[in-house]
Parts: C-alpha cells; structure tokens; sequence
C-alpha cells in the first residue's frame, strides 16, 4: 500500500535512470485517513488489519458473506455489500479463496465503483479479478493503480 501510493516503482526507475529531479513529480499519499476494505476475512486479512491498526486508517470495511457480523465487529471492521466496499474504499485488498461464486468476482462493474485515487491489491488468487477489465480501469485512469502477484494463467 505504501508502495503504491508513494509511486515507488516509478521514482525507482527514475533513479536507476538518474533522473533524481523528476522524483518530485510522484508524490505520495499517508495512509492516514484513509480506508481500507477487505474482500474476505479469513487469517490473512486479519493479520493485514493487525500490521494496519497503528497506521492512523479509518475503520476498517469488510465484505465476506461468511462471516458472523459479532465476529467481524470484535475485529472492528464494518461489514458492507460488496458495492459499498468498491465504492468507499481507497483501497481494495483481496483474500477470499478461489471458487466458482469468487471467479471474476471483481469485473468491469466492480472496478466503475471505484473511486479514481483508489488501489486494487490481489494477493489471493488469480481469476477473482477480471484482468481485461482491471487493464482497461488502469489505461483509463478510472483507478489510482494495482498491486497483483497473481494471475488468472501463471506461466
């Protein structure tokens, strides 16, 4: 998260390239404020809002069907439809497993939810994601950027 909003991949670039001027161009964001929404609420995306807790981020949002809401308060996140999460988040981590109700999960319609300085992350599965329709929403500049370390096909 930190990465992304403080355009470490490109600044990287710019100085491996010696262009240490043009770093300025890429200021980043605090995490503060800001908020974040999990799709699944299993162990990884607890220990993500454990690592989080201190960062000074809004109350956590939650989507996960499966979980008790008493559960998810003791956590002190705040479940909500999938639609609110995608729409209110700034950013948008996965950690739901890969199934036939999760594939292609996070579409076209999903990602038009977002707002335009939001993060999509997925470190869960590849396929949940529609990959098509996240390159289009990044091309397009309809979202802030992604961070992936899966995909639908792995070679």
């Amino acid at each position: 998260m930190i990465g992304l909003t403080h355009h470490m991949k490109a600044k990287d670039l710019l100085v491996c390239e010696g262009k240490w001027d043009e770093r300025s161009g890429y200021m980043g964001r605090e995490l503060r404020d800001r908020t974040l929404g999990v799709v699944g609420l299993g162990g990884i995306a607890r220990k993500l809002l454990e690592l989080l807790a201190n960062w000074g981020m809004n109350r956590p949002l939650a989507f996960d069907p499966f979980i008790d809401p008493v559960a998810a308060a003791n956590l002190g996140v705040r479940l909500v439809e999938l639609d609110e999460l995608m729409r209110t988040s700034d950013f948008v981590s996965i950690h739901c497993p890969l199934t036939e109700k999760t594939r292609g999960l996070i579409g076209r319609r999903q990602l038009g939810l977002m707002k335009p300085e939001a993060y999509l992350i997925n470190t869960a599965r590849g396929g949940i994601v529609d990959e098509d329709a996240l390159y289009e929403a990044l091309e397009q500049g309809r979202i802030a950027g992604a961070a992936l370390d899966c995909f639908a096909t792995e070679r």
